[in-house]
């Protein structure tokens, strides 16, 4: 919906002109190596059963698995979805945080399932006790337990340790679903990604997107690493050419530019790091993330807030309820984010202290 008096995001006239702070994708776009793949892939866009151009095979060489530990969808969205579809049918449980990633609530809901959200802590973390608690308390009803690492929108990681612990703390036939959308940005040694326990045979889930650091979000590739007896049970609810062809020439050539990950983690780090450290300074309680969007304390409803700054060009983050005072913002580049900067001085002043609740 477009702001009254600005810009609407609908048309592309105006789209064109929008400085896009809200949906956490690599404002870049796709490096060279990653065109020119699908550009030549474009030979088999009328086909349906085209050749895929290896993408089992690349990520399962990513992950050190096997492709029979693989599933692609139609970005990691239809693996939340698919995961949804086989594992919790009418009056089972997903047990997570709040806030977190809702769409796996949503999707729940929609097939009748409920969610146990359990709120952050006072550090906006995991609060990972109170997981373990409900699940085992629940443990007959509980059809997955969904962690978002890093979550979003705080940025925050879960530590590998409480990973570990969680897995080893709830009954061993739960599958735990670990969404990575983000892990490409994490710096945090106490981070750890969680493949290695799939490989280990343990009925763990993990998802994975192009979509965010490979900046594949229009093009729609996620994928599921998992053990064999999990993809196969995921499988029939897979629809079929679920993914387009160009996409996975696409994805097969992002998996080897690693050079250029590389290079968008180390400018989405420097940015992120200058503009929340300039909130900070001006009085605002930012929360530290590992990802690259931030919250920042703006101290009133966050919907008229995004109002505002849609009339000035800039499209950001929606409320997510419970935390309906935090803005959340995508990292852009250093010149958009400048210019976010400057209109968050028009409309904020300068608070008489900068505090923070988590290091």
């Amino acid at each position: 919906m477009a702001a009254k008096g600005g810009p609407d995001p609908k048309k592309p006239e105006d789209y064109d002109k929008l400085i896009k702070l809200a949906n956490n994708e690599n404002p870049y776009g796709p490096p060279e190596g990653v065109l020119k793949a699908m550009n030549d892939a474009w030979k088999y866009g009328n086909r349906y059963a085209a050749p895929d151009g290896g993408i089992f095979d690349a990520i399962a060489e990513h992950h050190h698995v096997k492709p029979e530990n693989v599933l692609i969808g139609c970005g990691s969205s239809e693996i939340l979805k698919i995961v949804d579809d086989a594992f919790l049918p009418d009056h089972k449980l997903v047990v997570g945080v709040e806030p977190t990633y809702e769409t796996v609530y949503r999707f729940a809901t929609n097939s009748k399932a409920k969610a146990i959200a359990v709120p952050l802590t006072k550090t906006y973390d995991a609060n990972m006790k109170e997981i373990i608690r409900v699940t085992k308390l629940n443990a007959r009803d509980v059809g997955v337990v969904y962690i978002c690492n890093p979550n979003n929108p705080t940025g925050r990681i879960v530590p590998k340790d409480e990973i570990k612990l969680l897995l080893d703390s709830i009954p061993g036939d739960i599958p735990v679903f670990i969404d990575e959308a983000y892990h490409h940005f994490v710096d945090d040694p106490n981070y750890e990604p969680s493949v290695k326990y799939v490989i280990e045979g343990r009925k763990v889930i993990i998802a994975r997107t192009f979509s965010k650091i490979a900046a594949l979000a229009g093009m729609r590739l996620g994928y599921a690493v998992a053990p064999k007896e999990i993809i196969d049970q995921l499988k029939p609810f897979v629809m079929s050419y679920n993914t387009n062809t160009i996409v996975k020439f696409g994805g097969v050539a992002s998996l080897k530019d690693t050079a250029n990950e590389a290079k968008i983690k180390q400018l989405n780090k420097q940015i992120r790091d200058r503009v929340t450290g300039e909130l900070k300074g001006m009085g605002y309680e930012v929360i530290p993330s590992q990802s690259n969007f931030f919250m920042v304390n703006v101290k009133k409803d966050v919907t008229p807030v995004a109002e505002e700054f849609l009339k000035k060009g800039f499209v950001v983050g929606r409320k997510f309820p419970p935390m309906t005072e935090w803005l959340r913002v995508s990292v852009g580049t250093d010149e958009e984010m400048k210019g976010f900067m400057k209109v968050f001085k028009e409309l904020f002043p300068a608070q008489p202290t900068a505090q923070t609740k988590a290091g």
